[in-house]
C-alpha cells in the first residue's frame, strides 16, 4: 500500500500517516538551516521516510537524546565531560558523525568603521574589558555585545577559543537571526553567527558586515567567508560539526547519514556555506 505523506514547514517536519520510520533530529542552531535542506532533498528521494528537524541549541538536542526524544543530536561542539558521563550511566552508546566544517563570523553593523580585529582585542572586547569602540574605531560609543545562550555550542565554542568568560552585559539571543537584526539595528553591536548563515543569506548584506580575523596583532587577516582558508584550516573560529547518534537508532537514520556523504549531500553542504569534511 502507497503511504501518503505531507509536507509541514514550521521548526520543519517531513510527515508520512505511517510514522514508525519518523527520524528526529534536533539542536545545534548552527545546523539546523542546513539540516532542513538535507532533510528536504533526502525527502525527495525517501518519501516512505519521516522527517523532523528542530533547532534550539546543541544542549537541547544532547538532552533530547538522553531523554530519548531524538534519534540524531546535532552539536556545533563535541560533548561535554558531564555529558559523557550521563549517557555512560544510562548505558547509552554514542555514535558520532562529524559530516561538515563551519566557520564562525564576527559581524559588526555596517556603521561601525571596522573591516578587521585581532584575537586578543576581540577577548576584551567579548569579556567587557574593553566596553567602549573609542579606543579601537575613534568613536565614543559603548560596546553592545550580541551573543547566545549558554546552551548553544556556539556560546561555549567562542567562549573557549578566546579563553574569556562573557561581559555579564552580553545579550542573550536564541539564534543566528535574532543575532542578526539586533546588529542591523545597532551602530554599536557586535556578535558572532556562523558563516554559513551569512552565506546562505547571501554575502553582501548591507547592513552587517563580517570582520576579517587575525589570531594576534601584525598577523595577516582572515575572512569567514574565505573558502580556500577555511580549507587549509587557517582561519582562528572553524570547527567540525557534529551528529550524534544512540547505537540503538542507527539502523534507522543510517539512509540519511549515507545520503549525507553522497555526493548530493555534500554538494547540499557546500552550497548551503559550510565546507565538506574528507
Amino acid at each position: 500500500m502507497k503511504i501518503s505523506c505531507a509536507i509541514v514547514i514550521g521548526s520543519f517536519s517531513l510527515s508520512c500517516a505511517d510514522s514508525r520510520d519518523t527520524i528526529k533530529m534536533k539542536g545545534s542552531d548552527t545546523e539546523v538551516n542546513l539540516a532542513v535542506e538535507l532533510a528536504e532533498k533526502f525527502y525527495e528521494r525517501n518519501p516512505d521516510i519521516s522527517i523532523a528537524v528542530s533547532g534550539g541549541g546543541s544542549g537541547l538536542g544532547i538532552a533530547s537524546l538522553y531523554n530519548g526524544q531524538a534519534d540524531i543530536a546535532n552539536s556545533s561542539r563535541p560533548l561535554s565531560d558531564e555529558e559523557v558521563q550521563l549517557f555512560k550511566e544510562k548505558n547509552i552508546e554514542l555514535i558520532t558523525n562529524v559530516f561538515a566544517e563551519d566557520a564562525t563570523a564576527f559581524v559588526v553593523n555596517k556603521d561601525v568603521p571596522l573591516v578587521e580585529i585581532d584575537v586578543p582585542t576581540l577577548a576584551k572586547i567579548m569579556s567587557g574589558e574593553i566596553s567602549n569602540w573609542k579606543s579601537i574605531t575613534g568613536r565614543d560609543l559603548p560596546i553592545n555585545i550580541y551573543g547566545r545562550q549558554s546552551s548553544s555550542g556556539t556560546h561555549s565554542f567562542v567562549q573557549k577559543k578566546l579563553k574569556i568568560k562573557y561581559s555579564k552585559h552580553a545579550k542573550e539571543m536564541n539564534g543566528n537571526a535574532q543575532i542578526m537584526e539586533g546588529i542591523k539595528v545597532d551602530p554599536s553591536g557586535i556578535g558572532y553567527v556562523g558563516a554559513g548563515y551569512l552565506l546562505q543569506k547571501g554575502t553582501n548584506i548591507p547592513t552587517v558586515k563580517s570582520l576579517k580575523i587575525a589570531p594576534e596583532k601584525g598577523q595577516p587577516a582572515i575572512s569567514p567567508l574565505d573558502y580556500e582558508a577555511i580549507q587549509n584550516k587557517n582561519y582562528f573560529f572553524q570547527r567540525p560539526l557534529f551528529q550524534f547518534i544512540p547505537k540503538e537508532s542507527l539502523a534507522k537514520v543510517k539512509p540519511f547519514i549515507d545520503f549525507e556523504k553522497s555526493p548530493i549531500g555534500k554538494k547540499i553542504i557546500s552550497n548551503s556555506g559550510y565546507y565538506n569534511v574528507e
